[in-house]
């Protein structure tokens, strides 16, 4: 409910409600709700005066106090919010400011606006030692002292413990990018304090599998330029169409992936984007000498790369094994190909299995089940919006994605959705039973081709490419990210699969669905959904509630 009988005004939101500053908040109050040990749940308290307060302190009163977390949810301007041919399911289409950043308010401080709603995001990092119950949460705003306004929530502990992520999720991380906007030096020591941090906190967030640059990565990158040099395998040129290679830089990405949780490791792609045409850029010591030695003037099916494949390829096999990572190893062939590549594909595909062998996983970005009905890609990730002939053919493992294209009707990420067009993709991949789900976009600050560097805190859409939102989940900070709504709330999406596939193992996955479908006018597919946040979050609390009946059931 909203509190007015204060200096400050105050009411609880959900954490799916984006917070105008330029208008009323639309989002009903939400004070209580209920999570599993093991989740990270979160809220947020919405607040504003008639004056302007400057340095608020806000102090949380709870017995849960040492397992939350605040941030200011900051604004981020948008010149491109979505494209023209948007579906209706938009906030708002105009340029202008949007709610995304969360900044930590690492000394609990805030400046309340006059007349502007702002928002707290509170984040409640329960683990398995959180005695089941329900607490109070309060926020309180003060001045020196002097309470100005405050908010409390209930939030029920339930005494189950959220099933460990049986989904293979990547974001696609850009390494240059680190470098390029921390001006440091590529692999340098402070490059690698800053990958281990990003790192981290996307496997925090649910990101179980890590694009790793074996050479600089042949995405987004107009046809002749180059993005800066990222390259993990040192190559040397040894003789004529002879190389020798240094895995060492791999070892190490590799060890302080795994160090940090990771569980699988995706190799850059060894072919170009959108053609297959021509091979990566790759660097190579020359006669004691650094120097690019394939590139745009490759011809992907030359003999020139032919021979440094043959030769790379099997002893990246013989690393991998030999470390005993093989199984949880990708590959890929090429981003996006579409039908007319077909040919050029499938060629670059046996050169690559010639090297690689058989035993290996191969995963590509692609929307034409022509690729897969022809045995040429048996593991196809196609968009959330062409998914239908995949489920339709029985493909499994089924894995999807979606990028600035999925503007209609299906699940996407911009600023100007919905959170609960991010969030219900959960529910979707649960009921069709997703493997895997990728993304391009975890920390890309370029503008489109990569032909320039951006500042993500200005430029959100890559330089008026790709509607804001889509780039990038996470902001480059002082010492490392800085998250957003939209990286919380993808991760409430998979903490509800997860919770779905604990009641499926408690009470069967008829039990499961029904619940899911129960007050639904037409089955759930990936374009066809309730559009509310009401039903998503009426949903997790009827799985929790199923749940917790089901373990008192079991007693």
């Amino acid at each position: 409910m909203l509190n007015v009988s204060q200096k400050v005004d105050t009411t609880t939101l959900s954490s799916l409600a984006k917070v105008f500053p330029d208008e009323e908040l639309k989002d009903a109050a939400y004070v209580k709700g209920s999570a599993l040990l093991d989740e990270s749940y979160s809220f947020q308290v919405a607040y504003r005066s008639a004056q302007l307060w400057k340095g608020v302190s806000v102090r949380v009163q709870s017995e849960l106090a040492p397992y939350i977390t605040l941030y200011e949810v900051g604004l981020a301007p948008s010149e491109l919010p979505n494209h023209a041919d948007h579906d209706e399911h938009c906030l708002r289409t105009a340029p202008g400011l949007y709610p995304d950043p969360l900044y930590p308010l690492s000394e609990a401080k805030v400046d309340v606006m006059a007349g502007q709603w702002r928002s707290v995001f509170v984040e409640v990092n329960l683990d398995d030692q959180v005695k089941p119950g329900t607490y109070e949460i309060k926020l309180s705003f003060e001045e020196q002292g002097q309470e100005l306004g405050a908010a409390a929530f209930q939030l029920e502990v339930i005494g189950s413990k959220l099933p460990a992520q049986t989904l293979t999720h990547t974001e696609w991380f850009h390494a240059d990018c680190l470098a390029t906007y921390y001006k440091v030096d590529a692999l340098s020591e402070e490059h690698w304090r800053l990958i281990r941090s990003f790192v981290r906190t996307a496997v925090e967030h649910g990101m179980n599998m890590i694009l790793t640059p074996l050479f600089t990565l042949p995405l987004d990158t107009a046809v002749g330029g180059e993005r800066p040099t990222v390259q993990l395998v040192g190559v040397e040129v040894t003789g004529q169409d002879q190389y020798g290679f240094d895995f060492s830089s791999l070892d190490r990405w590799i060890d302080m992936c795994i160090e940090e949780g990771v569980s699988y490791i995706e190799f850059s792609h060894l072919f170009t984007q959108w053609g297959v045409k021509h091979a990566p850029k790759i660097v190579a010591t020359v006669n004691g000498e650094e120097k690019r030695i394939f590139g745009w003037d490759t011809d992907a099916m030359g003999e020139a790369y032919g021979q440094f494949l043959s030769q790379f390829l099997p002893q990246l096999k013989a690393y991998i094994v030999e470390k005993e990572i093989a199984d949880r190893c990708y590959f890929h062939v090429s981003d996006e190909p579409s039908l007319e590549h077909l040919g050029n594909y499938e060629a670059a595909s046996k050169r690559l299995r010639e090297g690689l062998g058989d035993d290996v996983t191969f995963i590509d970005a692609l929307s034409n089940i022509d690729f897969y009905e022809r045995g040429i890609v048996e593991h196809p990730i196609p968009a959330n919006d062409h998914i239908t002939p995949f489920i339709e053919h029985g493909v499994d493992p089924l894995w999807t994605y979606y990028c600035v294209s999925q503007r209609q009707k299906v699940s996407n990420r911009f600023f100007c959705m919905p959170s609960a067009r991010n969030r219900v993709l959960g529910i979707q991949m649960y009921k069709f039973n997703v493997k895997g789900f990728l993304h391009w976009g975890y920390n890309f600050w370029y503008t489109q081709f990569s032909t320039r560097a951006i500042d993500p805190y200005r430029v959100t859409d890559s330089g008026r490419a790709f509607p804001s939102g889509d780039p990038f989940l996470v902001y480059p900070g002082e010492d490392g990210p800085i998250g957003s709504l939209r990286l919380k709330v993808m991760r409430e999406a998979l903490q509800d699969m997860r919770a779905l596939q604990l009641l499926e193992e408690l009470a069967g996955r008829e039990a499961a669905m029904a619940l899911v479908e129960k007050q639904v006018d037409e089955p759930i597919t990936f374009s066809s959904y309730p559009r509310e946040a009401a039903w998503l979050l009426g949903l997790r609390e009827a799985v929790n509630d199923a749940i917790k009946q089901s373990i008192h059931s079991h007693l």
